[in-house]
C-alpha cells in the first residue's frame, strides 16, 4: 500500500507500507542492516511511480539512476512481521542528479527505525553522466 501527501513545510512525501519478511531478519529476529537500503529503494521507486513514471520508463529512454551516496542512521530495530512504513521525500533535483530523504517507521507504533538519504546520478547506456529528460526533471521539480 502506498500514498502521497503534502508535507506542511512543502515537498511531497510518499508513504509505502509492507511487512518485514522472515528472510530479511538475522538469527536474533532483527532486520539485517543492509535491508534498509532495499527499503529505501522501494520508497524511491514507489515515489516516482505515484507520479506517473517508473524506473522502467526511464531505462527505455536510456536513462539509468545509480546510487552515488547513501547514509543511514539506525534508531531502533525492526523485527519479523512488523508493519513498516517508508516515508520518502525528494530533497534535491539537479540536471544530472537527485537526492532523496527517507524516514523508516514502525507503521503501527510510529517508532522511528531509520533515517536515511541517498544521492543518485543519471547515467546513459554507456555509464556516463547524462542529463535527466526535461519532462522528467519538470515532473520532479513539481513534486519537490
Amino acid at each position: 500500500m502506498s500514498e502521497a501527501s503534502q508535507r506542511p513545510e512543502g515537498g511531497v512525501v510518499h508513504s509505502a507500507e509492507f511487512r518485514v519478511r522472515y528472510a530479511e531478519t538475522d538469527q536474533m529476529g532483527v532486520v539485517y542492516y543492509a535491508n534498509y537500503l532495499v527499503w529505501c529503494e522501494i520508497g524511491r521507486t514507489e515515489y516516482i511511480r505515484a507520479f506517473g513514471r517508473t524506473y522502467a520508463d526511464l531505462e527505455r529512454q536510456g536513462i539509468f539512476l545509480a546510487v552515488s551516496e547513501a547514509s543511514l542512521r539506525y534508531h531502533a530495530p525492526a523485527r519479523y512481521d512488523d508493519r513498516i512504513r517508508v516515508d520518502t521525500r525528494l530533497s534535491k533535483v539537479r540536471s544530472r542528479a537527485l537526492e532523496f530523504e527517507y524516514l523508516i517507521l514502525n507503521a503501527d507504533t510510529g517508532e522511528r527505525l531509520v533515517s536515511a538519504r541517498t544521492a543518485l546520478v543519471s547515467l546513459d547506456r554507456n555509464g556516463r553522466p547524462s542529463p535527466l529528460p526535461p519532462d522528467f526533471r519538470d515532473l520532479l521539480h513539481s513534486m519537490g
